[in-house]
C-alpha cells in the first residue's frame, strides 16, 4: 500500500517536509482559517494553535468519544495547543510575544475585533515586519456586509450554490457539511504561501491577506456570472443533472445500489449508449453536443436507468470499465473506508493518540514525491503545550501558574 510519502509515529516528532521551520500561529476558530493552518501544518510548518481558556468551538462539533472531541483530532492535527485570553492586556502581550518568532497568523475574528485589542495588522507587521496575515471572514474586511456574522451556510446561499442544488420542483439545497469553509481553506492556504514566495524568494515584506469565505466558492461554481453578463441566463435546479451534457445521473441498480455516471465527454456518451443497447441515439443529430443531449435527457436517463435497473451493482461496474464508460458506485463513509483504491493510496491514515489509541482520518491533502507531508498527531488536548510553547518565550513556570489562575491562559 501506497501511503504517498506520509508518515506517522507516536512520538512527538520535529516538523519536517517542506515547510519545516516556518511557524503559523492558528488565532482563528471552527474550520476556515484552522483548516488553512492544518494544511500548512501537514506539510511541516510548527503550528501553534492558540485557543481561548475555554476552547475552540470545533471541540464541542460533532460527536465524541468518551469526551473527546472527533472533529477536533482532525481539525487539530500537526498542532501544538496553548490557551490564552486575547481580550485581556496580558494576553494580547503574551501573543505579541509569539508574533515575533512567527512567519503566519491565521485569524477570522470581526473586522475591528483585533484593532480593539491592539493586535490589528498594522500593529502586528511592527512587530514583525515579514508576517502574513490569513483575515478570514465571511464577507470581508470592507463593504457593507463587513461586520455581519459569516459562516459558510450564508456563503454557499449567497454564492448562487443553494439556489443550484436540488431538485427543480424542490428547495434550495445546503450541504450537511462545511463546503464553503473548506474551499476557503484551501484558498487560504495557497494565499499565504503566494505572499511567503513574494516575501522569501522576491524579497518582498510581509503583507495582510483580506479572505471572504463568499469568493472562493463562487470561483468554483464556474462561469456563470461571465454566461449572465453576456446572456443574461440564471440556471435553476436541475437535480443530479447538469444543463451542460447528459446522460449525467445516479441510478438504482437491481440489488439497490446506487451509481453515478458522467458523459461529458463525447466518446464516453457514446460509449454509454452502445452499453446500454442503444446505439441508435448516437446518429441522431442532437447527441453531437453536449447542451442537446441534456435537452434530451428524460430519454437518455430512461435507456440507461432501464439498463442499471436489471443488474447488479458489481455487473454495472465490470460492464462499465469494460466499455472504458465512467461510472462510479455511490459511496458512505464506511465504503469509502474499505475501497482498495483508498487503501492503495492510503488515504485514509491510522493516526497514534494518547486518548483514543489509534484514530484514523484522511491522510494529507496530496503527494509530493520529494518533500512529502506527514501527519505527526492528532489533535491534543487543550493547553497541552503551553509550559513548552510559552517556555520558549522565557515565561517561567510560576509565571504560567500565576496566568493561569488569572484565567489568562
Amino acid at each position: 500500500m501506497y501511503t504517498g510519502g506520509a508518515t506517522v509515529s507516536a512520538e512527538t516528532p520535529a516538523p519536517t517536509g517542506p515547510l519545516a521551520g516556518l511557524r503559523v500561529l492558528d488565532v482563528a476558530t471552527l474550520f476556515a482559517g484552522p483548516l488553512a493552518a492544518t494544511f500548512l501544518g501537514d506539510f511541516g510548518a510548527d503550528v501553534v494553535k492558540v485557543e481561548h481558556p475555554r476552547g475552540d468551538p470545533v471541540r464541542l462539533h460533532g460527536p465524541g468519544k468518551e469526551g473527546v472531541p472527533l472533529w477536533w483530532k482532525l481539525v487539530g492535527r500537526n498542532k501544538r495547543a496553548v490557551t490564552l485570553d486575547l481580550s485581556r492586556p496580558a494576553g494580547q502581550a503574551l501573543l505579541r510575544q509569539l508574533v515575533r518568532t512567527a512567519d503566519v497568523l491565521v485569524e477570522n475574528f470581526r473586522p475591528g475585533t483585533l484593532e480593539r485589542w491592539d493586535l490589528g495588522p498594522d500593529r502586528l507587521l511592527a512587530e514583525r515586519p515579514g508576517l502574513v496575515v490569513l483575515r478570514t471572514t465571511g464577507f470581508g474586511q470592507f463593504g457593507p456586509y463587513a461586520r455581519r456574522p459569516g459562516f459558510g451556510t450564508l456563503a454557499e446561499s449567497l454564492s448562487g450554490f443553494a439556489h443550484l442544488t436540488g431538485e427543480p420542483d424542490g428547495p434550495p439545497t445546503l450541504p450537511p457539511f462545511a463546503l464553503a469553509d473548506g474551499i476557503a481553506a484551501l484558498a487560504g492556504a495557497l494565499a499565504v504561501m503566494l505572499a511567503l514566495y513574494h516575501r522569501d524568494a522576491r524579497g518582498g515584506r510581509g503583507q495582510v491577506i483580506d479572505l471572504a469565505i463568499i469568493e472562493p466558492i463562487l470561483t468554483v461554481l464556474g462561469a456563470q456570472p461571465t454566461v449572465y453578463d453576456q446572456l443574461g441566463l440564471v440556471p435553476g435546479r436541475s437535480g443530479n443533472r447538469t444543463p451542460n451534457t447528459a446522460p449525467r445521473n445516479t441510478y438504482r441498480t437491481r440489488d439497490g445500489k446506487w451509481v453515478a455516471i458522467s458523459a461529458s465527454a463525447q466518446t464516453v456518451a457514446e460509449r454509454v449508449m452502445r452499453l446500454v443497447g442503444r446505439p441508435e441515439l448516437i446518429e441522431a443529430p442532437w447527441f453531437a453536443h453536449g447542451a442537446e443531449r441534456a435537452r434530451h435527457a428524460d430519454e437518455l436517463d430512461a435507456a440507461v436507468g432501464a439498463w442499471i435497473a436489471a443488474r447488479d451493482l458489481d455487473e454495472v461496474i465490470r460492464a462499465f470499465e469494460a466499455a472504458e464508460a465512467a461510472v462510479a458506485p455511490i459511496y458512505d463513509v464506511a465504503d469509502v473506508v474499505a475501497d482498495p483504491q483508498y487503501r492503495a493510496l492510503g488515504t485514509i491514515l491510522a493516526v497514534p493518540d494518547p486518548e483514543l489509541g489509534v484514530v484514523r482520518m484522511q491522510n494529507v491533502l496530496f503527494r509530493l514525491l520529494g518533500t512529502p507531508g506527514r501527519i505527526r498527531w492528532a489533535g491534543r488536548r487543550l493547553g497541552e503545550d503551553n509550559a513548552a510553547v510559552y517556555g520558549e518565550l522565557g515565561v517561567t513556570a510560576d509565571r504560567l501558574a500565576r496566568l493561569r489562575a488569572e484565567g489568562i491562559v
